[in-house]
């Protein structure tokens, strides 16, 4: 790329060709002197403290506070981490700091987009001894400040990256886009919180930020807290320009004025404390106006809430140039802006003079290791609301209190009904019970997925909606499954719980994201000063089975794929094949902690196989043999079938029936699988060998009709004895828009092709089906032809497909 696109520093955008009056309040001048010349120079030295440090954990492995002269051996021989963003999020942290002493009713937290500036945020939580009051080895001493700086991104240290570890963090900021909708998750529910939210110009253009934008619109000021939204625009990405960075204040208070915002820059660097203290009180007085009225009885109908854009050049304060190359204001300050400062003289000099320029030694104390009192004065006193100790970041959930299912159950004499509509009608208790520790975040699919039996009890939140604002609804509906993701983690990470219901071709949207959220899940269950959180609950319909009438488009179920990569300590997976059996998983579910579930379901209506208290006894073993559909109880097979999955069940045990009826001569057992973990050997839930065997037997063939994909099961089978034996069908790319059992044709998971399947292996042990092998294959996949031919000719199923299988 031609330098002279990407090496000029704080590029000035091009001239606007709108009108002035656009801007109006968006760049005042109220700002100066705002301060008092103490609470200035506080911020100063704080800032100029926690950017020394940031700068130092970066680059230093001894000599931390610089009392001798820098050389080549105090350099670490790995440089690690990203200067361009730590001088901006300092500014912001230290602001925040003081917006809480001066405010002492106000709460909040930080949620940081710019992820890998951890270098910052550790900075500033030594600071305020929050990482000393989590982790004893990094106190205000000069053994915790040299640990602070020598361990960052080294094994046994904090990594490069906000994560789990660091204290007061809800967000992992290693994939960007997330940040805005975890934040507006957050307070949900939470009226004296407000978080504070950095939006890096690189994440803000990614799609789930563009989205996250309109998240205020689902805030009830009534009932919730706050957002101040901060887009950081420093310039540049890794090496590009950034999309914001070029354009000038007209058309970003143009863009975020139609968003909905009351737009303020913050951008005047000669007084950039005054400036952005005038913004933060500016902020919070127009959300405490807000908030009043709402909490009065007199709603503001559609409030414009303050977003704040903050100008600041990439690498503030790092050396302008490095040969010929600009350094501060560049993307070369992205990453380390001084990456050979342990090989080259040129830029060791340029690093120690860099260093120097921060004057430590008037900041900290080298002898005691502590922050000079001036430093420390705009701090908040009470520790719990510092913004590394917050309680909610870190001190677990509220769990909830939750109805016995079974009182929603129904009797298998109705034989018939849905598992999503079931779900509906429980969760609505659940939602009456817990006012405000549940919500449900789903895409615009509630009624679409027949869960609207939920909104029995309550209603949609959508404040930009004059049926549904100031109502209190519980549930959330937003055509962005990442923004549902977002609001549900930061729901999630501070204490509450959740379900996130979808269909299922649509999940794999928030893949990356789901396995971001796992991979902090994860770490924060290691590390010891975290309190256990509310399990994350996908609720996966809408199935490949039944999607076809949306088509090919609509036939994925991939998701259940990236799940079973995750960490087996986290996740579960469940396939509960009717509807009693979903009621006692998704009760489980909602009742457990630290983990990744997902609930794989059909929304139209089912059979009903087990009573209340089979499906309890079914679903607390994970799989069982069902007698009813296997021939003697299932006593000494000739084969199994296994079934993983609401339809691919039916037709499983659709099946058992026909082979019961046309070939009376061999034995039958039928297996399914509730819990599809309990394959897993190396999961908690594992069936042992021997429980394993006492299911599968030992020696003949299995034939499992799962409803993904058929290598998710190999995976899971890997290692077991009489693996060989096993035969899988699942679904395998056939789809079209066409009729529901042409899909169980097209992916050969049908009734007919689970039946051959079964005379197949039966033929190995049982001489009087051996002799019909052939006959009956052939049969079996005659009539599959013919279901073809009549599907093609007539564009529905054949008449009594969906009749409920009854078994003398």
């Amino acid at each position: 790329m031609p330098s002279q696109f990407i090496d000029q520093p704080n590029p000035a955008p091009e001239k606007s060709l709108l009108p002035d009056d656009v801007l109006k309040l968006a760049v005042p001048d109220d700002h100066k002197k705002f301060l008092s010349d103490k609470d200035r120079n506080a911020l100063q030295k704080f800032r100029r403290a926690a950017d020394y440090l940031a700068a130092a954990m970066i680059f230093l492995q001894d000599n931390v506070l610089l009392q001798e002269a820098l050389k080549a051996d105090h350099v670490r021989p790995r440089l690690l981490g990203h200067w361009g963003t730590c001088p901006g999020l300092v500014l912001v942290y230290a602001h925040i700091n003081r917006l809480l002493s001066t405010h002492t009713d106000l709460r909040s937290l930080f949620v940081v987009g710019p992820g890998h500036g951890a270098p910052a945020i550790l900075a500033s939580l030594w600071l305020e001894d929050s990482l000393g009051h989590f982790y004893p080895s990094y106190t205000q001493t000069p053994a915790g400040l040299h640990k602070l700086v020598s361990s960052f991104s080294v094994p046994g240290g904090f990594p490069s990256h906000i994560s789990a570890e660091v204290p007061g963090s809800i967000h992992e900021g290693g994939e960007l886009g997330y940040a805005l909708s975890v934040a507006f998750g957050a307070v949900f529910d939470k009226p004296d919180l407000v978080a504070v939210c950095v939006i890096g110009d690189g994440e803000a253009e990614t799609g789930p930020t563009a989205t996250a934008w309109h998240g205020y619109k689902y805030l009830d000021p009534a009932e919730s807290g706050a957002v101040i939204p901060i887009l950081h625009v420093n310039g540049f990405k890794i090496s590009e320009r950034t999309i914001f960075g070029c354009m000038d204040d007209k058309e970003i208070v143009c863009l975020f004025s139609g968003l909905g915002y009351q737009v303020r820059f913050v951008e005047d660097l000669e007084n950039i404390d005054d400036d952005m203290a005038a913004a933060m009180e500016w902020a919070l007085s127009e959300i405490r106006k807000i908030q009043k009225a709402a909490r009065e009885g007199n709603p503001i109908s559609k409030p414009r809430w303050p977003v704040i854009i903050m100008r600041t050049p990439k690498g503030w304060g790092c050396p302008s140039r490095l040969g010929d190359k600009i350094i501060e204001g560049s993307f070369h300050s992205h990453q380390v802006p001084l990456p050979a400062a342990k090989k080259d003289d040129e830029q060791l000099k340029l690093l120690e003079g860099w260093l120097q320029s921060y004057n430590v030694a008037e900041l900290i104390n080298g002898d005691s290791g502590k922050p000079i009192d001036e430093i420390t004065s705009i701090i908040p006193k009470d520790p719990e609301r510092r913004l590394g100790q917050v309680p909610e970041t870190y001190k677990g959930y509220t769990a909830l209190n939750l109805p016995d299912w079974r009182d929603f159950a129904k009797p298998k004499s109705e034989n018939e009904a849905s598992c999503m509509q079931s779900s509906g009608e429980f969760l609505s208790k659940v939602i009456e019970r817990n006012g405000s520790t549940f919500r449900i975040f789903s895409p615009d699919e509630l009624e679409s997925n027949k869960l609207n039996t939920a909104l029995t009890a309550t209603g949609r939140n959508f404040q930009w909606d004059q049926f549904s604002r100031s109502q209190g609804g519980r549930v959330i509906e937003i055509l962005s499954e990442h923004t549902c993701q977002g609001f549900m983690q930061g729901y999630t990470l501070t204490g509450r719980s959740a379900i996130f219901p979808s269909y299922e071709s649509f999940l794999g949207i928030i893949q990356t994201m789901m396995v971001q959220y796992s991979k902090f899940n994860k770490m924060g269950q290691e590390t010891n000063w975290r309190g256990p959180l509310s399990s994350f609950n996908y609720l996966e319909t809408s199935t490949w089975t039944r999607q076809e009438h949306n088509g090919f488009s609509h036939q994925n179920p991939a998701f259940i794929s990236a799940f079973l990569n995750l960490k087996p300590a986290y996740s579960r997976v469940y396939f509960p094949p009717d509807a009693n059996c979903i009621l006692s998983i998704l009760h489980h579910c909602l009742k457990s902690k630290n983990y990744m579930n997902l609930i794989v379901a059909s929304k139209h209506p089912t059979p009903l196989y087990l009573s209340p208290e089979e499906a309890q006894s079914h679903c607390q073993a994970g799989a069982t043999i069902w007698k009813f559909a296997s021939t003697d109880d299932g006593i000494n097979p000739d084969v199994v079938l296994c079934a993983i999955g609401t339809e691919t069940t039916f037709e499983a045990v659709s099946a058992a029936l026909i082979l019961r009826q046309r070939v009376p001569e061999l034995r039958l057992r039928v297996v399914n699988v509730a819990d599809l973990m309990v394959l897993n050997k190396n999961h908690s839930h594992s069936l042992d060998d021997e429980g394993f065997e006492s299911l599968f037997t030992k020696d003949k063939v299995v034939m499992v009709n799962y409803h993904g994909y058929a290598g998710d099961i190999k995976e899971l089978l890997f290692g077991r004895k009489g693996v060989e034996n096993v035969i899988v069908e699942g679904y395998s790319e056939e789809g079209t828009t066409t009729s529901p059992f042409d899909m169980m044709l097209r992916n050969n998971v049908s009734r007919y092709h689970v039946a051959a399947h079964a005379v197949r292996g039966a033929s190995l042990h049982n001489p009087k089906v051996e002799v019909r092998r052939q006959e009956l294959i052939n049969e079996f996949m005659h009539e599959a032809e013919k279901v073809k031919q009549y599907i093609f000719e007539h564009g529905e199923d054949p008449e009594g497909c969906y009749d409920v299988p009854e078994f003398s």
